[in-house]
């Protein structure tokens, strides 16, 4: 898993990445925001330990721009202590928030904690393209805007979303969203297919269900 850690402090950065290397994690370091925002746009992130007091864009600024564009997990990591700074960084979206001087110990159990939670988040969500599912809310997010859609559309996509490696074939989704009592099969599914297709479509999705004759379908990220 890789780790950003974003402190203007040298020693800090080098202190806290020592460590999370022994640990077995990859590890990136910036000095400022700026620095943290070009490695953002360049790989992707599992967490971020953010500093506070930095020059240009301060920690909190940034930390909002992490999760809210990026959506990585975030731990402050700052010499504050007032319980003010704390309710500022936790209303920026943070998970996390840990004063200087700390044990480094203790910041490889928030670490740990963190990313096992979040693992466990990803786990319910089926992603593909810029198509998002939680299996347990039902949630669906396109882009950065969430959708309501009906109950029956939601169970096909999340089908097919779960399954993006082979085709799909027609009959083993009918039974798995209808059992055998639907009287117009084919009918039904053809409908439903072309009703998500133009969601999918007006939400400018990046997917598309591709139409595999005499058999079923395919979940395509468009190019």
């Amino acid at each position: 898993m890789s780790i950003l850690i974003v402190d203007d402090d040298e020693a800090i950065l080098q202190l806290v990445s020592i460590h999370l290397e022994q640990a077995a994690y990859n590890v990136e370091k910036a000095s400022n925001a700026e620095a943290a925002l070009a490695f953002l746009q360049q790989q992707p992130f599992d967490l971020a330990i953010i500093d506070v007091m930095m020059p240009g864009m301060d920690g909190f600024q940034l930390a909002n721009i992490v999760t809210n564009q990026y959506e990585i997990p975030v731990i402050m990591l700052t010499a504050k202590g007032q319980i003010e700074d704390k309710e500022k960084g936790f209303a920026q979206g943070i998970d996390d928030y840990i004063v200087k001087p700390f044990e480094t110990k203790e910041l490889l159990f928030r670490v740990n904690a963190i990313l096992r939670r979040y693992q466990k988040i990803n786990q319910a969500q089926s992603v593909v393209g810029n198509v998002k599912m939680d299996r347990n809310t039902w949630e669906l997010k396109i882009g950065d805007q969430q959708y309501i859609w009906p109950m029956k559309e939601l169970e096909v996509l999340l089908y097919l979303l779960q399954r993006t490696v082979g085709n799909v074939n027609r009959w083993d989704l009918i039974d798995e969203i209808w059992g055998e009592t639907l009287e117009q099969p084919e009918f039904t599914l053809n409908t439903h297919i072309n009703r998500i297709r133009e969601r999918l479509k007006r939400a400018e999705a990046t997917i598309e269900i591709v139409t595999i004759r005499g058999f079923g379908y395919r979940l395509e990220v468009k190019e």
